[in-house]
């Protein structure tokens, strides 16, 4: 409730602006009338009569020669009440005479009110993002989303039936303790929110941030590489303003209910595949390495067993992983024999030998379109 909003950390707030402005001992009360704030430390804790009075009467109530005789735990002075919208929620209370402190009681209540207005708004604001992350997270976790989720979305803005994609920003963490990690995810959460208000962004664990962003649409047609473009703009634009290390997955989009939730898992296994298969990068698009990343799923079934055993010859032979560094290079270069020598400083001959060779060694035909891609999919498990 509102009467109790006003608290000792926000009463120390109100002190410590008003003593900059006005040469007396400054008092505040809580609604009821005890000291929760105050320049004269020695006095907090205490109940002060005279702010049981302001709230009782709801006015200024001054504190003179002659109520200090009648009055407990007072010392002369003025006590004013302190609102929040039409509600008292506590008092100030002056020390000095009443009469030279009335002069400064309307300027006094101003500023006491727009302390206690901006830190309910700061909570608000606080509350609001609360809300906002606990809906993300109910939605990238469910697959089939609750009844109750448009209730909860609409008094927060969010409409529940735009289409949007999913980014994992994956923290390069292990450098700070809890509570500085903690704050540090925080500010790089603003940083995203403020790039784009209608992003939905939770903080998922201490080194991961999900956003939920709207997709990009050229027609009726979506666009990945215009997604993707938006991913490397926003990773450079974070790059500049946090201190944090950390890489950005970007998944597949998914319509439908539920189509969330698959988007996020597959930006979380583009960011495990795009880490071990471009360690140099910071950024991945699911449309980059879609394969490896279907392909990841199969990584503990039988089927990656018998897959990987197509090399299982090649590698007992192979000792230099001079062939293995081959069939590498020649699928990273799709195929093509000119820029895969290049790029291994070798004769088209040489090649044309070591492809031989694998052929012979795997019992497979490179100029089959089904061996091709046996081959390509046993080097994709054997690397993860």
């Amino acid at each position: 409730m509102v009467e109790n909003y006003l608290d000792a950390n926000l009463a120390a707030l109100i002190v410590e602006k008003l003593v900059n402005v006005i040469e007396c001992n400054v008092n505040i009360m809580n609604t009821n009338g005890r000291i929760i704030g105050s320049s004269d430390p020695e006095r907090i804790g205490k109940i002060h009569e005279g702010a049981l009075l302001a709230l009782a009467q709801k006015r200024i109530v001054n504190v003179d020669e002659a109520s200090l005789e009648t009055l407990q735990g007072v010392k002369a002075g003025i006590n004013i009440p302190l609102r929040q919208g039409n509600v008292i929620v506590g008092v100030i209370g002056l020390t000095g005479k009443p009469q030279y402190l009335l002069q400064f009681s309307e300027l006094v209540r101003i500023a006491a009110e727009a302390t206690v207005e901006q830190a309910h708004l700061l909570d608000l604001l606080s509350q609001n993002t609360r809300l906002r992350e606990e809906l993300v997270l109910n939605i990238i976790r469910n697959t089939e989303l609750s009844a109750i989720l448009p209730e909860w979305a609409t008094p927060l803005g969010i409409d529940l039936q735009k289409v949007r994609i999913a980014m994992v920003v994956d923290i390069i963490s292990g450098q700070l303790d809890v509570r500085s990690a903690m704050a540090e995810l925080r500010q790089l959460q603003s940083l995203i929110m403020n790039q784009n208000a209608d992003d939905l962004v939770a903080i998922v664990s201490l080194t991961e941030i999900v956003i939920l962003k709207p997709a990009y649409f050229y027609g009726e047609r979506w666009e990945p590489e215009e997604q993707k473009r938006r991913m490397l703009q926003l990773h450079h634009s974070l790059r500049q303003h946090s201190p944090l290390r950390f890489n950005i997955g970007l998944g597949h989009l998914f319509l439908g209910e539920g189509g969330m939730a698959r988007s996020y898992q597959t930006a979380k296994a583009t960011l495990r595949v795009g880490k071990h298969y471009r360690p140099t990068e910071e950024c991945y698009s699911y449309h980059d390495i879609r394969l490896p990343v279907l392909l990841e799923s199969l990584h503990e079934g039988w089927q990656a067993t018998e897959l990987k055993g197509v090399l299982k010859r090649l590698k007992a032979t192979d000792h230099q992983g001079t062939l293995l560094k081959t069939l590498h290079s020649w699928f990273l270069h799709d195929l093509h024999a000119k820029a895969t020598s290049e790029a291994l400083f070798i004769h088209k001959n040489t090649l044309d030998y070591r492809l031989k060779r694998i052929s012979q060694l795997t019992g497979l035909q490179l100029t089959k379109v089904d061996d091709r891609f046996l081959l390509y999919a046993a080097l994709q498990l054997d690397n993860q």
